[in-house]
C-alpha cells in the first residue's frame, strides 16, 4: 500500500460545457469499462481522488472532475448550488458519451451527487456518498464554517485552508498530499469561498427530497467525522429507498485520504454488484 500513496503523475484534460463552464478532469481505465464519476468536496479539486485512483481496476473508467469555482475550473461569480453543479456533471456524462454513470461524491460532492440522482435519474447507475451531509442548512458544523468564512480576509486564506483541511482528518496522511490539498484550497479567492458555501446552504438537499432517488446507494461515514454526526447518517440512510451503510472506525471526514485502499475496494465492490 505504501508505494501506491506516493505522488503519481496524471494527465489533466479539460472539457468545455455548453453552459460555458470549463472543467479539468483526469481519466483512467478501459474506455469501455463501467463509468464512475468522482466529485470532490468544498475547496478541493480532482486531486481529492488522487490517492484512490491507483487502487481502481481497469474495468472501471474513472473520471475525477474539478467542479466549477474550484482548482483550475471556470470560476463564475454565482451559480454554486448543488443543482448547478449537478447540471455540470450531467453535461459531462452526456458530452463524454457515457450513457449513465456511477457517481461518487465526498462532502459537498456528496450533496451534489444527491441532487444529481434526483434531477437526472436516467444518468445515475448508482451513487456513493462519502462523508455526506443532507439538510446542510441545519448542520451546526457547516453553519460555523460559513460564519468563519464571512470573517475571512485574503491574507488569512493559507492558514485557514490548512486548519480547515486538517479538521477533516482523524489519522495522518502523507505530508506532500496535505500540502497539495491545501494549495488547491488556496486557489479559491475569498469571494468564491463565501459564494460556494452560501449557495450550498441555500440549495440544500432536504431529507424529504431523497425519497425520489431510485439509484442504488452506498453511504460511507467515518466515526470521528467532525462535521457529520451518526444521527445525520441514520437519517440519510433511512431516507434513501435503496442504501447500504458502512462505518469506518477511527476515521475522519476525509477518510478516503486516510485509507484510500479500503475506500477504493468498497467502491469497486459496490460497482461490481450493480445490475448490468
Amino acid at each position: 500500500m505504501t508505494a501506491l500513496i506516493e505522488q503519481t503523475a496524471f494527465a489533466t484534460k479539460s472539457i468545455r460545457l455548453a453552459n460555458g463552464i470549463t472543467l479539468p478532469y483526469v481519466e483512467q481505465g478501459d474506455p469501455d469499462g463501467t463509468p464512475v464519476v468522482f466529485l470532490h468536496g468544498f475547496t478541493d479539486s480532482w486531486h481529492s481522488y488522487e490517492l484512490i485512483l491507483p487502487y481502481l481496476p481497469p474495468s472501471i473508467r474513472a473520471i475525477a472532475l474539478t467542479q466549477r469555482g474550484h482548482g483550475d475550473a471556470t470560476r463564475p461569480e454565482s451559480g454554486y448550488t448543488p443543482a448547478d453543479m449537478a447540471g455540470d456533471a450531467a453535461q459531462v456524462i452526456e458530452e463524454l458519451g457515457l450513457g449513465s454513470a456511477v457517481v461518487v461524491g465526498h462532502s459537498m460532492g456528496a450533496t451534489v451527487t444527491q441532487r444529481f440522482a434526483i434531477d437526472y435519474p436516467g444518468l445515475a447507475r448508482g451513487i456513493v456518498l462519502l462523508g455526506s451531509v443532507n439538510n446542510l442548512d441545519q448542520n451546526p458544523g457547516v453553519g460555523d464554517l460559513a460564519r468563519e468564512i464571512d470573517a475571512l480576509f485574503e491574507e488569512d486564506v493559507p492558514a485557514f485552508a490548512r486548519a480547515f483541511q486538517e479538521s477533516t482528518l482523524a489519522m495522518p496522511i502523507p505530508a506532500w498530499y496535505l500540502d497539495l490539498v491545501v494549495s488547491e484550497s488556496c486557489k479559491l479567492p475569498v469571494p468564491t469561498w463565501r459564494t460556494v458555501i452560501r449557495d450550498l446552504v441555500t440549495g440544500a438537499v432536504k431529507a424529504t427530497d431523497l425519497a425520489a432517488i431510485s439509484a442504488p446507494a452506498l453511504v460511507i461515514w467515518g466515526d470521528q467525522d467532525a462535521f457529520v454526526q451518526r444521527a445525520e447518517q441514520e437519517l440519510l440512510v433511512g431516507s434513501l429507498p435503496t442504501a447500504t451503510f458502512m462505518e469506518y472506525e477511527e476515521s475522519g471526514h476525509a477518510f478516503h485520504w486516510e485509507d484510500p485502499a479500503r475506500t477504493a475496494a468498497d467502491i469497486v465492490d459496490f460497482v461490481e454488484r450493480l445490475p448490468g
